[in-house]
C-alpha cells in the first residue's frame, strides 16, 4: 500500500510538472506570437468557415463568397503551373477591417501576409480591400516554397529577396509580361526607374532578412521588390522553367541555397544569347549573390 501511494504521489507530481510546463509554453506562445496563435485558433473565433481551409470575417458580404472562391482557384492554378504542381494547403483567413487584419497579420497595412509554423501549419491572411488574384498568388507562392522546403530551410537559408522575387513571378501587379525574356526586360525598366537609372543600387545582400527587406521606407521596400524581381527573372530566364524545381531538389539533397541557386541557374539557354540582352546589373562582381 505504501509503495502504491508513493508511486501515485510521484505520478501526481510529474503530472503537475507537465501541466505547468504546458501552461507556461502556451502562455509564452500566445505572448510572443499572438498573430500565429490567433490563426491557429481561427475555427474557435467568430469568423465564418466557408470550407475547411477558408474562413471569412463575419462582416464579409455573403454574395461575394463565390467571387472570392473563384479568385482563390485562379491563384491556385498559377501556383500549379509555376511550381509544376501544388502541394501546399494553407488555411486562408479573409479580413474586412484593419483591426481584424492586425489581429491575424500584425499590421494594419498591406494586401496580405503568410505565416508558417515549425510543425507545418500554414496560413494566408488577406485584406478584402485589396483582394485579387495577384495578391493571393503572391502569398500562395510563399507558402508553396515553405511547404516544399520546410520551416527550417526556409527560415534559415532562403534569402528574402529570393522568396519575394519568386512570389513576384506569379504576381502581375508590377510586371504583366509572362514571357521569360519580356518579363526580365520589363523588370529592368522598373528597376531603372526606382534606382534613378542605376545610380542608387540596392545590393541583394542588403535585403536578405525579412527585417532588412521591410524595415525601410515605402520607397526602399519597393526598390527591394524591383531588385528581387530583376534578379529572379534573370535567373529564371537562364535556368528556364525547371530552375525552381532543380533548386528545391538540390536543397533537399543537402546543398546550401547559394550553391543550389548557382547550379540551377547554369542549366539553361541564355549562354548562347547573352550578348543579345542587357546584362543584369546585379551580377557585377561586387554585387554577386552571397
Amino acid at each position: 500500500m505504501k509503495i502504491t501511494n508513493h508511486l501515485a504521489a510521484r505520478l501526481l507530481k510529474i503530472a503537475r510538472f507537465i501541466g505547468i510546463g504546458i501552461a507556461v509554453g502556451l502562455g509564452s506562445f500566445i505572448f510572443l506570437f499572438p498573430q500565429l496563435y490567433n490563426c491557429t485558433t481561427i475555427r474557435f473565433s467568430d469568423f465564418t468557415p466557408v470550407t475547411e481551409k477558408l474562413f471569412i470575417s463575419p462582416t464579409f458580404k455573403t454574395n461575394h463568397q463565390k467571387v472570392l472562391q473563384r479568385i482563390i482557384k485562379r491563384a491556385e492554378r498559377r501556383v500549379e503551373l509555376f511550381y509544376s504542381g501544388k502541394i501546399s494547403q494553407p488555411t486562408i483567413i479573409v479580413c474586412t477591417d484593419p483591426s481584424e487584419y492586425r489581429r491575424y497579420c500584425n499590421s494594419t497595412e498591406g494586401a496580405g501576409c503568410s505565416l508558417g509554423t515549425p510543425w507545418g501549419s500554414t496560413y494566408i491572411v488577406l485584406n478584402v480591400q485589396d483582394l485579387n488574384v495577384d495578391v493571393v498568388s503572391h502569398e500562395m507562392s510563399h507558402i508553396e516554397l515553405f511547404t516544399r522546403l520546410g520551416w527550417w530551410q526556409t527560415t534559415t537559408q532562403i534569402p528574402q529577396w529570393f522568396n519575394e522575387g519568386l512570389a513576384l513571378m506569379l504576381d502581375k501587379r508590377f510586371v504583366t509580361n509572362t514571357d521569360a525574356l519580356g518579363r526580365y526586360l520589363d523588370y529592368m525598366d522598373e528597376w531603372l526607374i526606382y534606382t534613378g537609372g542605376g545610380q542608387q543600387i540596392l545590393e541583394l545582400e542588403a535585403i536578405t532578412s525579412v527585417k532588412d527587406f521591410f524595415g525601410g521606407s515605402e520607397k526602399q521596400v519597393m526598390l527591394g521588390y524591383m531588385t528581387s524581381g530583376l534578379e529572379v527573372s534573370y535567373w529564371l530566364l537562364n535556368s528556364r522553367e525547371k530552375g525552381v524545381d532543380r533548386l528545391i531538389q538540390e536543397m533537399k539533397n543537402g546543398k546550401k541555397f547559394k550553391e543550389a541557386y548557382q547550379q540551377a541557374g547554369k542549366t539553361g539557354g541564355l549562354n548562347s544569347r547573352l550578348s543579345d540582352i542587357p546584362p543584369n546589373p546585379l551580377r557585377r562582381p561586387s554585387l554577386e549573390v552571397k
